[in-house]
């Protein structure tokens, strides 16, 4: 099962990705997502330039092999960049795997150990009227779980709120990140309020989950947990910038409210300390940018020693082969959390075609031999890359904040 051929396609059917195509000498072909958002062409490089010709010759079958040898075997290690197309190198040779086997991947990973994958989506608005209307919405779509954003009374931008045209919430924009204005206090206290208000609308057997998008200090995050609770949330995610793991153990000693965290994490190195001092409740890695279903099962596994559920990244920013490659991990791990889902927008069913399905609050893989997941070349090539940058925040005093 030689590798004979593997190509980097980059195109922006609704959004930019970056799929990795890899072709054996019997003409199998894996799929692998390698977007990272708003650096796309970096990893599209990567791939390209300094993986892809590594790979021909390479035995398809031998993916922990392949996968070392693209980590180890690189001096420089780790990093989104090389993480994200490792990662695409990965999710593709198990794609090709279960082709071969005639079976799911989800089978080739110790099969099925539920029925289905809880997912949550995103409701927002620019009131909490128009947010209540977006989250009954999703409840009418049978949602058990959803992510709750509004505006911000007095800020001009924030985080989070879709368009009103109903489209899937995209925050990259233009030749030149977008600069938002942000002040802290002005949140901290209306987030409580925001949820107050949708358990009193809508009750609690909702599971409630709300994104602070690593805006907040250690304390400030702590108080903000505290004021959370009696909402009762699912987690509170991104509290504060997680490249400090410590800092979360500040946040722990104020609030019961749990955490999620790691959607920016591309290895276990990233999560080892915030998993075996128990400092959060969920992990957020993806497979798109930790490595791959390999390197994912490892955090997870991990994980599971200490009572971590998973909680995977899953917007709109990640391929329809990321989210196929996600079900399928999540579908069989026995620590499983929940699952981000936002969706794609309607142009991505050109170019992708895909097994998965949803049905009242809940996603399945299909059985599909592989992922599941087709790529159409030619229709892809109809929608050329887009330069996009993700948005840069302010204070009111014009210094950098965290976006």
């Amino acid at each position: 099962m030689k590798i004979i051929d593997a190509r980097v396609v980059v195109s922006s059917p609704g959004r930019n990705y970056v799929t990795l195509i890899v072709e054996t000498e019997d003409g199998v072909i894996g799929v692998g997502d390698a977007t990272l958002n708003g650096r796309e062409l970096a990893v599209a490089s990567y791939l390209r330039d300094h993986i892809c010709p590594l790979l021909i010759g390479r035995d398809s079958r031998r993916i922990t092999d392949t996968w070392s040898y693209l980590y180890k075997g690189a001096y420089w290690r780790r990093g989104p960049v090389t993480m994200t197309a490792i990662a695409a190198v990965d999710v593709a040779l198990w794609d090709i795997s279960g082709k071969v086997a005639g079976r799911p991947v989800y089978q080739l990973l110790g099969g099925a150990a539920r029925e289905g994958v809880m997912v949550y989506s995103h409701a927002s608005g620019g009131t909490l009227a128009e947010l209540s209307e977006d989250f009954q919405s999703h409840l009418d779509q049978g949602y058990l779980a959803i992510r709750a954003q509004a505006a911000i009374p007095g800020l001009e931008k924030t985080y989070g709120i879709a368009p009103a045209d109903g489209k899937v919430y995209e925050p990259a924009s233009g030749n030149m990140p977008q600069e938002d204005i942000w002040e802290t206090s002005t949140y901290l206290d209306f987030a409580p309020k925001m949820m107050a208000h949708l358990r009193e609308e809508f009750g609690y057997k909702v599971h409630l989950l709300h994104d602070v998008h690593h805006r907040l200090s250690p304390i400030e995050a702590g108080r903000l947990g505290a004021s959370l609770e009696p909402s009762r949330m699912f987690w509170m995610e991104d509290a504060t910038p997680s490249e400090d793991q410590s800092a979360f153990r500040l946040i722990r000693q104020h609030t019961t409210t749990p955490l999620a965290v790691g959607e920016v994490f591309n290895s276990i190195w990233d999560c080892q300390q915030l998993i075996t001092e128990r400092l959060i409740d969920y992990i957020r890695t993806s497979v798109s940018h930790a490595g791959g279903i390999t390197h994912l099962q490892k955090i997870f596994a991990l994980a599971d020693l200490y009572g971590v559920r998973s909680g995977s990244h899953g917007a709109g920013d990640l391929s329809p082969v990321a989210l196929a490659a996600a079900l399928h991990v999540d579908l069989t791990i026995p620590n499983f959390g929940i699952q981000e889902y936002m969706g794609h927008r309607d142009q991505a069913a050109e170019v992708f075609g895909t097994a998965y399905t949803y049905r009242d609050g809940y996603m399945h893989p299909g059985d599909l031999p592989g992922l599941g997941v087709t790529f159409d070349e030619n229709a892809a090539a109809r929608y050329p890359y887009d330069p996009k940058y993700l948005p840069v925040n302010r204070r009111l005093d014009g210094s950098i904040h965290d976006w």
